[in-house]
């Protein structure tokens, strides 16, 4: 990427399953929409140096350097990248922000437990124990709940303010862990949210240097 003074942090390699959804992607897609150019810093997945920590407590990414500003969490990192832009309606950010939390803390929150519990079923070496049948079916009707609302609401209209901003961005990022598990499939207004956003170009491109990004890691660790 061209340098302009951003730098996005994200990990230097991630496991197969893992790629195309690691979060830097949504700050990756953010900035091609609006034309921003960046360069792309990495640390290790699993070793938290202490320069890692220094700018990110929890040792995770996205981290976004923006000449003297440092910013953790993606849901921050994409409303301070979205000022100014199309991607912040003028006079409606309140109403971005509230839509950017949603995705974060209410549909993420529980598509992420739910997540958490099928991949432990299938990879409990690097999840943990499975949990209970029980347990797994109560996380899934929680996230269909939560699904079920958001349908009616796409039901009715394009984007989630009506113009495409960041807001869409976040939930759509939200959304395709759900939908690459096949929990979409009964929900075909978020299906087609979903298709609508990822067939933008921005997310193409973005994508494409994402996952050029890990494929240069398995060349640099062939090559070691």
């Amino acid at each position: 990427m061209k340098e302009n003074g951003l730098t996005l942090y994200t990990y230097g390699w991630v496991p197969e399953f893992a790629r195309a959804f690691v979060r830097d992607f949504r700050i990756r897609w953010l900035l091609e929409e609006i034309g921003r150019d960046y360069r792309i810093a990495a640390f290790p997945v699993l070793e938290k140096s202490p320069a890692h920590l220094a700018i990110q407590p929890f040792g995770q990414v996205p981290v976004l350097r923006d000449g003297d500003l440092v910013l953790f969490e993606s849901g921050a990192i994409a409303l301070h990248l979205a000022e100014a832009t199309d991607l912040m309606p003028e006079g409606r950010r309140a109403e971005v922000t509230q839509w950017v939390l949603a995705a974060l803390n209410t549909v993420e929150l529980a598509s992420g437990g739910w997540m958490n519990m099928v991949l432990a079923a299938r990879m409990p070496e690097a999840f943990g124990p499975a949990s209970t049948p029980e347990a797994q079916e109560f996380a899934r009707q929680l996230m269909r709940q939560r699904l079920d609302a958001l349908e009616s609401i796409l039901a009715v209209r394009d984007w989630l303010l009506g113009d495409f901003t960041v807001a869409d961005i976040v939930m759509v990022d939200v959304l395709r862990f759900v939908a690459a598990e096949g929990a979409l499939g009964d929900h075909p207004a978020l299906t087609g949210y979903v298709a609508r956003a990822t067939a933008r170009p921005a997310f193409g491109r973005a994508m494409e240097d994402h996952m050029a990004h890990w494929d240069g890691s398995d060349a640099e660790q062939a090559a070691g």
